[in-house]
């Protein structure tokens, strides 16, 4: 009986041994578990934060890219700015200049007032060119048909005038005063620019005169107003009294136009 009473204990004993193993094992299970839900979360966490450093380096990128685009863009347009503003200066210092026109020998053209571009870079000049002149000596010539130079310094004339191209070095001019026509090697002029016809010569040539190479013959569009190579304190003009060709009337502004003419002679 006792045996029997101590082999029951001993039962007892063990399976209470393996419901304690059992039971650490349970919770060993348990602590392993909540350790892989812990590395899992962890790891979503880790992601989670790639995710959004990749994200961020994205969007710093493209800020970049946009802040780099319109420094670059900006770069552009004072770029262009400063070589149009060259090209301006260069045009207006070397090709182009604004002339102010004065007094009415130049009407119908040209009226008192109005300004004009004058090019320092042309061809010629030739019959019918708009040259501006730096009247500061008057040429004429001798009863031998040298040139002779007159000062004309207190005459009280334009230093700078406007005229218009009648006759070339080389060509003949002349004057028919009763029909009121110019003729320029032998041929009446057709002048559809003047305002008036011819009213006289001016009598300080002995009429017709060959032009001496490197001057030429001007006159005003408006015949009756206008001091030109007839009148005693204008002459001939030399090729170095011209300060350029007017190729355009651009004020008032209604009133622009190329000032070109066709050659018709």
């Amino acid at each position: 009986m006792a045996d029997e009473t101590k082999n029951t204990t001993e039962n007892t004993e063990t399976e209470a041994l393996a419901e304690a193993v059992e039971d650490i094992e349970d919770a060993a299970e348990e602590l392993e578990e909540a350790a892989d839900v812990d590395d899992t979360d962890d790891d979503d966490e880790a992601d989670d934060d790639e995710a959004d450093e990749e994200e961020k380096d994205k969007a710093d990128d493209e800020a970049e890219k946009k802040e780099g685009k319109i420094i670059n863009d900006i770069i552009e347009v004072v770029e262009s700015t400063l070589l149009t503003v060259f090209v301006i200066i260069m045009i207006f210092t070397y090709f182009l200049h604004p002339v102010n026109v004065v007094g009415s020998s130049m009407n119908n053209t040209l009226f008192n007032g109005n300004r004009v571009f004058m090019t320092t870079v042309y061809t010629g000049p030739h019959y019918g060119d708009i040259i501006v002149i730096n009247n500061d000596m008057a040429y004429f010539l001798d009863e031998n048909n040298k040139v002779i130079e007159k000062d004309i310094s207190g005459s009280g004339l334009k230093e700078c005038i406007i005229k218009r191209v009648i006759a070339e070095p080389g060509q003949t001019i002349d004057f028919d005063v009763d029909k009121e026509q110019v003729i320029v090697d032998g041929k009446v002029l057709d002048e559809p620019y003047i305002r008036q016809t011819v009213i006289s010569d001016g009598g300080n040539f002995n009429f017709p005169i060959t032009v001496p190479e490197g001057y030429y013959f001007v006159m005003g569009d408006n015949r009756r107003e206008s001091a030109d190579s007839r009148n005693g304190d204008v002459g001939l003009i030399k090729k170095e009294q011209i300060y350029g060709k007017a190729i355009v009337k651009y004020s008032p502004i209604k009133e622009f136009k190329f000032l070109f003419f066709k050659n018709k002679q």
